[in-house]
């Protein structure tokens, strides 16, 4: 029997020994794309980890594909509502935030970061762009974002901290609100979004959620 001159180009390729170390799926994938022939019995299995290894590849793709803004949306969708996290007994860091801040965005992985090392906090989003915490805004006189607000498990404000902070001044800052000890000396202040120019007017409502949208 004669072989195709097709075939005899193509065997070299599926069992050289460089291709034989390839993972399974690569494997798989590459005979797919180079049209090799598998028999009814293998070819469920094949499709099968084709299917995997794609989906693998789509939700690595995905998870890579997140930007800054999808964090700070994230951290939001997950906030808990105020009253709650100040009535729980665990102490709270609330963020003020908007969507348009530049500085909330940067600080958004380092504050994922923190809420995944420091489940024992409380962490709180607040959009100032909805006008449900006007009076927040001016009891904690609230002009720059993004805004720290610090509580204890009491409820109780214990401090503040005003514009963009580094992965390692919010994990001091978690750190001292876990032990219940006096929060860290931060030199200076960082980045800031005035909410002067930026955010729109603010009126009163009560029919907002925490993470509602003007």
């Amino acid at each position: 029997m004669h072989r195709l001159p097709g075939k005899l180009q193509c065997e070299p390729a599926f069992q050289g020994e460089k291709f034989k170390l390839l993972p399974a799926w690569q494997r798989f994938i590459f005979m797919a794309a180079m049209g090799a022939s598998a028999t009814p019995v293998q070819r469920g299995p094949q499709l099968v980890l084709l299917l995997v290894a794609l989906l693998v590849v789509a939700i690595t793709w995905i998870k890579g594909s997140l930007g800054p803004g999808d964090l700070l949306d994230q951290l939001a969708r997950r906030s808990i509502p105020l009253n709650q996290a100040l009535e729980n007994g665990k102490p709270s860091l609330v963020e003020f935030y908007a969507d348009w801040c530049e500085a909330c965005k940067s600080m958004a992985p380092a504050m994922v970061a923190l809420e995944k090392q420091h489940p024992d906090i409380n962490l709180v989003m607040l959009n100032v762009d909805n006008p449900t915490w006007q009076a927040e805004l001016q009891r904690w006189q609230v002009n720059g974002i993004p805004h720290l607000q610090l509580f204890d498990s009491n409820g109780k404000s214990v401090g503040q901290s005003v514009g963009l902070r580094q992965s390692s001044e919010l994990q001091s800052l978690a750190s001292s609100l876990s032990a219940g000890t006096p929060l860290p000396q931060l030199a200076g202040v960082g980045a800031v979004s005035s909410l002067s120019n930026e955010s729109q007017p603010l009126q009163e409502t009560s029919t907002a959620g925490p993470r509602s949208h003007a």
